[in-house]
């Protein structure tokens, strides 16, 4: 099996610890989409506008009508999107719907503070750092992720017609223009690191969104059974083959979710340098995404999250992100008080209405 340079070291590590998982990881490096690769090959050809009309049009089609006149690999791509899986069973979406909504709050601290900083100390960094500017991308990459966990936790979000479905369909034609993109830039080195967007980096992202945000809201205070636990990694799951992970490297649940993620890690290089520009990037556009215009205000709220982070991922890693020395001692604490007692005014507040 040919390893991409950036990986052998850390394979060699991983395969001790987990040798099937780590020689599968390191083959998905290789591996990208080819039925979305071949549409959005035909699609570039008729242009942006055409394009992407075209992809609308087949998102909500019911009869078959938008794709009699569109290039066979569009049909294909299609097909294959519309088709569920064996596994899927929607009912079991409902839990974790009740659950986002009333953990939202909590949901989007441990998402923006912990799972997607982590996500950015692999080799994920390189594809943002090099397809656009860097303050741009921590916004673009915050708003898209937000209102992806929105759609998929909606009422019938992942439905054939929810917006829910429709957005992580989206995500998967993006990824595989951005491929090309990154192809054809000249920077991208495929010997040192693979495939652009590779399945090993999809499989490894889908993993830590789902089991590795569960835990971070716990620590941050998040109330949730096992039911609902179990509900979050289904709507994550069949976001993620939607998204066009293969099922070979796609979890099946929580304790391969979180296995993969620490294997995956393992297998990953040193963080590089790019990780360090868009981790920053990512938490000084946090203020940016909670609309505060006053500079002062948005270094405080900045200064927060860089505590709850650190408090999150750890002093090892925030250090490896050269993370200001802001101590994040009782900051973890503190979010958990505030968190108590908004669920407790909420109860309040409901139990009143209801005397009235």
């Amino acid at each position: 099996m040919k390893i991409p340079s950036d990986y052998q070291a850390g394979y060699e590590k991983a395969r001790k610890v987990a040798p099937e998982m780590a020689r599968n990881y390191v083959a998905h490096s290789l591996i990208v989409d080819p039925v979305a690769e071949a549409m959005a090959e035909d699609l570039e050809e008729l242009g942006g506008r055409k394009s992407w009309q075209l992809v609308e049009a087949a998102m909500d089609d019911h009869g078959g009508e938008a794709l009699r006149d569109v290039p066979a690999s569009m049909r294909r791509f299609f097909e294959e999107a519309t088709t569920p899986p064996e596994w899927l069973d929607h009912s079991a979406f409902a839990p974790s719907v009740r659950m986002f909504h009333k953990n939202s709050g909590v949901i989007l601290a441990a998402f923006v503070a912990g799972v997607l900083i982590e996500g950015f100390t692999t080799n994920i960094a390189k594809s943002f750092f090099i397809t656009g500017r860097v303050r741009d991308q921590g916004i673009r990459r915050l708003g898209q992720n937000n209102r992806h966990m929105i759609e998929i936790f909606s009422p019938g979000g992942l439905d054939r017609y929810g917006d829910g479905w429709k957005l992580s369909v989206r995500i998967r034609i993006v990824h595989a223009r951005v491929r090309h993109l990154l192809n054809d830039s000249g920077e991208w080195d495929a010997e040192a690191w693979g495939a652009p967007i590779s399945m090993a980096h999809l499989g490894f992202a889908i993993a830590f969104f789902s089991a590795r945000l569960l835990k971070h809201m716990k620590t941050l205070g998040a109330a949730f059974d096992d039911e609902e636990r179990d509900s979050f990694m289904a709507v994550w799951r069949y976001s993620g083959y939607l998204m066009g992970i293969p099922e070979t490297i796609l979890f099946r649940g929580e304790d391969e979710a979180l296995k993969l993620y620490d294997i995956g890690l393992m297998c990953e290089p040193d963080v590089p340098m790019e990780s360090l520009v868009m981790a920053h990037a990512l938490i000084n556009s946090a203020p940016l995404i909670a609309g505060m215009t006053d500079p002062e205000d948005r270094r405080k709220l900045a200064k927060y999250v860089y505590k709850i982070s650190r408090g999150l991922i750890g002093k090892e890693i925030a250090d490896e992100l050269k993370y200001p020395a802001y101590s994040s001692f009782g900051a973890v604490a503190w979010f958990k008080l505030q968190q108590r007692y908004g669920n407790i005014l909420r109860k309040l507040m409901r139990a009143r209405v209801g005397n009235d």
